[in-house]
């Protein structure tokens, strides 16, 4: 499996791509912005993307969904209980003062547990409400990676002030859904740089309070 992660948009959210290079087939992560850049990666690797999936729905991580839908006539998904935040991301551009992005209608639901393929790889979502209701995490067990969103970042943790949010519920996912994880999963955050499971366990200040 290749994984490839780089920084999109005026806020660098991490977009991702998880390849199966034998297969030729693509999960996509939070294309937040920039499709031609996105686009490029995917005609360097020569991938179809089997789906698009958002950790979350703030603008800042779905800013080019409709572009990179519209190139690539892959499904896309999200989780049920941030339907609110997308069906009104005007609002989220107003408050940022920004274009409102076109945005694609949702074509399915991820779910806790769900298991998503790409070629012979498959990543598992988890439910990690807080940052917003609807965040979720992605695990590839064989990669040892999990792209967490704005939930766990190095040194710190989702913003819990925005709608939906609960400070309560993200230090609960954390605990109870990311750190009992192994110590040597690489974590890949919505924006900053990568960590591990064991570097934030031992390191994060907000998870020893």
């Amino acid at each position: 499996m290749i994984r490839e992660t780089f920084a999109v948009g005026p806020l660098q959210c991490n977009c991702s791509l998880l390849i199966d290079d034998k297969n030729k087939e693509a999960l996509l992560i939070d294309p937040g912005d920039e499709s031609a850049l996105i686009l490029s990666k995917l005609k360097q690797y020569g991938v179809r993307v089997r789906t698009i999936v958002l950790t979350h729905a703030h603008i800042d991580h779905l800013g080019a969904l409709f572009d990179l839908q519209r190139l690539t006539n892959a499904p896309v998904m999200l989780h049920q209980k941030d339907q609110p935040l997308y069906d009104h991301v005007e609002v989220q551009a107003a408050m940022l003062q920004i274009p409102t992005p076109q945005t694609p209608e949702i074509d399915g639901f991820l779910y806790d547990e769900l298991s998503l393929s790409y070629g012979s790889h498959e990543t598992t979502v988890i439910h990690t409400p807080g940052h917003t209701p609807g965040s979720v995490s992605f695990f590839a067990a064989d990669a040892k990676i999990i792209l967490t969103g704005d939930t766990l970042f190095q040194g710190s943790i989702g913003r819990t002030d925005l709608w939906g949010g609960s400070f309560h519920q993200i230090m609960k996912s954390i605990q109870q859904k990311l750190l009992c994880l192994d110590d040597d999963i690489i974590v890949i955050p919505g924006h900053g740089p990568l960590t591990s499971i064991g570097d934030e366990r031992r390191n994060n200040p907000f998870l020893h309070r």
